[in-house]
Order: structure tokens, then C-alpha cells, then sequence
């Protein structure tokens, strides 16, 4: 969750005006990866951390450039199309962004497991379908003119689902792991290890 802070920093002040919004999203994001890289976490681990900088300082240098760009009253769509972006794009070259997060809590016997890999496919689909879930009912609700709170309740819902199964989803395929590994071990070898 740590990696979504400039996004929220962002958010709020855009409130207030969109080019703070981007600068604030960019000096959070770096202020966060400077810290990380300093506690020695490796670029793998922060593939959501670069990605945002890279947005923020785009998305940044067309607010100061062109303060009135039409981009202004879109950051909400952009800002959820380039973090789907991000989740498929890393899904698509095999190196699923939550891998590094998940390395960094995980014995590295695990790491080359493919279960261990699958399970981390299926939590960046996770966020990947989130993502794009709240990007595409923003953009519908911004085309209708919808109130308010049917686009917080897409952030809610694209946003809760991701990081409830990011939470259950590991544990549920650990558990299967284990029950196939006991199932296919002799009897004896199972009394023993225990």
C-alpha cells in the first residue's frame, strides 16, 4: 500500500489545482524510492514506485507547461489507464510487478517455485482488472456526467477487491500447496516430518 502515497497525496491536492497535484505526486514518489533504495530495496521491488515518478513527471511537466490542457480534467482516467498499463505491461514481459514486493517477504527458496510465480500473476491480474475496472467507469462516468459518488464507489470497489485477494489469495495457495505435498508423501514420511 505503501506504493499508492503519492497517489493519494496527488489526489488531494489536485483538488486544489492539478499542477501541485502532479509536482506533489512526483516529489512524494521520489522522496519514497529515495528511502527504499537507501534500506537497500531492489529496483525489482519497485517497479510500481518508478512507474509513478515516471507518470507524475509527464503528467507534471504538461500541467506546468500548459496549465489549461485538456489533460486536466482527465488525470482521473490517465492516472488509472497508466497504472492498468503498468500491471499488464509487467504481466506481459513475465516479471509481474508484485513479484519483487513478494521476494521481500519470502525465503528465497521459494522464489523460483512456478507456484509462487502463479500466485504473483494472479495478484497483478488482481490489480490489473482493478485498475482498469475504476479507469473505464470513471471514463463513463465522466462521459454521462455521473454523480460523485458512483465514482468513488468504482475507486472503492476496483481498490478493496485487488487488496482483499492480495491478502487471502497467497495463504489459500500456500494451503493447497501443503494438502497436494502431504497427499502425494507416504504416511510415514508425513508422521515424521511432523
Amino acid at each position: 500500500m505503501r506504493g499508492f502515497i503519492p497517489w493519494i497525496i496527488a489526489g488531494v491536492v489536485s483538488s486544489f489545482d492539478w499542477r501541485w497535484g502532479a509536482i506533489s505526486g512526483l516529489v512524494s514518489g521520489l522522496l519514497l524510492l529515495w528511502q527504499d533504495q537507501r534500506r537497500g530495496v531492489g529496483l525489482d521491488a519497485l517497479i510500481l514506485e518508478i512507474s509513478t515518478i515516471v507518470y507524475f513527471a509527464v503528467v507534471g511537466s504538461v500541467a506546468v507547461a500548459s496549465p489549461d490542457s485538456a489533460l486536466a480534467d482527465h488525470t482521473d482516467v490517465v492516472s488509472f489507464a497508466w497504472l492498468a498499463a503498468t500491471a499488464w505491461g509487467t504481466l506481459a514481459i513475465r516479471r509481474p510487478f508484485t513479484l519483487g514486493i513478494a521476494k521481500r517477504q519470502t525465503p528465497r527458496e521459494y522464489w523460483d517455485m512456478p507456484e509462487f510465480i502463479r500466485v504473483n500473476n494472479n495478484i497483478t491480474i488482481a490489480w490489473g482488472s482493478g485498475f482498469t475496472f475504476i479507469g473505464v467507469s470513471l471514463a463513463i462516468c465522466n462521459a454521462v456526467d455521473a454523480p460523485a459518488w458512483m465514482g468513488i464507489t468504482a475507486h472503492v470497489v476496483g481498490l478493496a477487491g485487488p487488496a482483499l485477494f492480495t491478502k487471502v489469495h497467497p495463504a489459500r495457495a500456500q494451503a493447497r500447496l501443503e494438502a497436494a505435498q502431504g497427499a502425494v508423501m507416504p504416511p510415514h514420511q508425513g508422521a515424521d516430518a511432523s
